[in-house]
């Protein structure tokens, strides 16, 4: 409750010293985490504006500000020059709808069993009832904003949205004020714009009807007419309603104005959020900003086709550099960029053949989205959630790289922190205050990470433990998965690459972090 001191749980986390000892975790910053918290609970609210930039399945190399080389993304170099660039911060889950659902509500998505991939015709996975972090902005009476990528489903429960009225629950109803957003994510029908939860440009003389059941009767699909589909052929799946020369998931009849221009996705997410900055430069506001580019289909303005040389994806890469300029050009033309708090950061890792047919394996020459780590989106290794994330404000951060490990799961609670607000029981209960590991100022961060693709992980930034599975070792793209039957541990240190299971010759550090996961699960 406002006023009242956010309670410290540095009971609830605190390990047994040996499990300290034996993974090498400092017990000395969680003993003095209550102090650090009350430090900072004491200095006054600096209220910045907040952006979360939000991209989709980029990975931690395909930045070159994170070392790649084969291609140049001037405008996330310059954020990076401002603020704190991460080189250990990781996503919740290795997909995008458990991560978005973690990131906004800090509650760990492994938690619940309907957090899964949405459809495009899912009901809102997160609940009215439940509090988000655009709550905690609203409270403290900022403006908040969802523009672009949402894939967290809308209205009330999967298949019974009427997208030809308002749907509801939506954005609004989880504390985001305005919205214009994705009404799925791009290769899933229905293929338009929502403002404020109603179809944008829609004409109600030619409704929307969606099925994830059965086709529409005359509606061509791509799996029966590849002669329609004169943009971007499936390399599997993703051969249903065509959209635009593109064949999606799902089947979609009617509402032709409303459709979107996959080449336009990206121009009317930006200008929706350079818009909402104008408009709201005058108040403290809180704006969540999810690009689509490198999500599949990827088909990139004609202003960045073939600059990359690595075809639409590397294009798309282009494309996302050029969103964030333009916002840090609102921002500055503006007068907010010194007072604004910019989280940069991805859903989850890197995926190249993600279900079309778009050469982006073939171009993709030396370029290694996933740096020096193994496997990708969907993946329990490494590159799954290990994501690029920067942290901007000029009025407080001081230009940094650190090595802090930290997760997504903690903005929640430490914006709360930010903001000098409490976090009632049960709000964010899995999130935690790092806000001075987030502004560079704690080189240290959390003692471990929990991921989450289809089996538990565990991270000391040293030592990573993957549980037993019986998942495939592989999708259907080629993308390891990091199931296996038997336990792995992979020491980070030497190991990046998680090459060598040395679980058989660690028997005491396998012991320790299996209680970690044990602990969590019965939190």
């Amino acid at each position: 409750m406002v006023g009242e001191k956010i309670k410290c749980r540095c009971a609830k986390n605190k390990l047994n010293m040996k499990l300290m000892v034996s993974l090498g975790i400092g017990g000395a910053l969680l003993l003095s985490s209550c102090s650090k918290v009350s430090k900072e609970r004491a200095e006054a609210p600096l209220r910045p504006n907040v952006i979360f930039l939000v991209a989709d399945d980029i990975g931690y190399g395909d930045l070159s500000c994170n070392g790649a080389n084969t291609i140049n993304t001037p405008n996330v170099n310059k954020l990076a020059k401002s603020g704190v660039r991460f080189t250990n911060a990781h996503a919740v889950a290795a997909t995008s709808t458990p991560s978005r659902y973690s990131l906004f509500t800090g509650h760990y998505a492994w938690r619940r069993n309907d957090t899964g991939i949405a459809a495009g015709d899912a009901g809102m996975i997160i609940r009215p009832e439940q509090s988000t972090i655009a709550d905690l902005f609203q409270d403290c009476d900022y403006m908040t904003g969802a523009i672009g990528k949402w894939h967290l489903g809308l209205g009330a429960a999967t298949g019974t949205q009427d997208w030809n009225a308002l749907v509801t629950p939506g954005p609004r109803d989880i504390g985001f004020e305005y919205s214009y957003i994705m009404a799925a994510t791009g290769d899933r029908v229905p293929c338009v714009f929502m403002e404020n939860q109603r179809v944008v440009n829609l004409d109600l003389s030619d409704p929307i009807f969606v099925s994830y059941e059965e086709p529409f009767e005359s509606e061509p699909l791509g799996k029966d007419h590849p002669e329609l589909l004169t943009k971007l052929k499936p390399s599997h799946g993703h051969d249903m309603a065509i959209v635009n020369g593109i064949s999606r998931i799902g089947y979609m009849k009617g509402g032709k104005r409303a459709l979107w221009e996959d080449e336009n996705i990206a121009d009317s997410i930006t200008c929706k959020a350079v818009q909402f900055i104008e408009d709201y430069k005058d108040r403290p506001f809180f704006l969540y900003v999810g690009t689509n580019d490198i999500h599949v289909p990827r088909w990139p303005h004609p202003r960045f086709t073939g600059k990359s040389g690595m075809g639409p994806r590397g294009d798309s890469l282009l494309q996302f550099d050029w969103t964030v300029g333009q916002i840090l050009e609102a921002l500055e033309k503006n007068g907010l960029i010194e007072n604004t708090l910019i989280v940069l950061t991805s859903d989850n890792g890197p995926v190249v053949d993600d279900g079309y047919a778009d050469r982006s394996v073939e171009l993709l020459g030396s370029h290694r989205p996933w740096g020096d780590m193994r496997g990708g989106k969907y993946s329990n290794f490494e590159a799954g959630t290990c994501i690029p994330m920067i942290i901007s404000w000029p009025k407080r951060i001081k230009p940094s790289v650190s090595n802090a490990l930290v997760s997504q799961i903690d903005l929640y609670a430490s914006m709360a922190s930010l903001l000098g607000q409490t976090l009632e029981a049960g709000k964010a209960p899995d999130s935690r205050d790092y806000l001075s590991a987030f502004t560079g100022e704690d080189p240290k961060g959390r003692d471990y990470v929990l991921e989450f693709a289809g089996s538990l992980s565990v991270s000391t930034g040293e030592w990573k433990y993957i549980a037993p599975s019986h998942g495939p070792a592989y999708n259907k793209t080629n993308i390891e998965l990091g199931n296996s039957k038997e336990e792995q541990l992979y020491n980070l240190k030497y190991d990046l690459g998680e090459r060598k299971n040395v679980a058989k010759d660690n028997p005491q550090i396998i012991s320790d972090l299996k209680s970690i996961i044990e602990s969590e699960k019965n939190r």
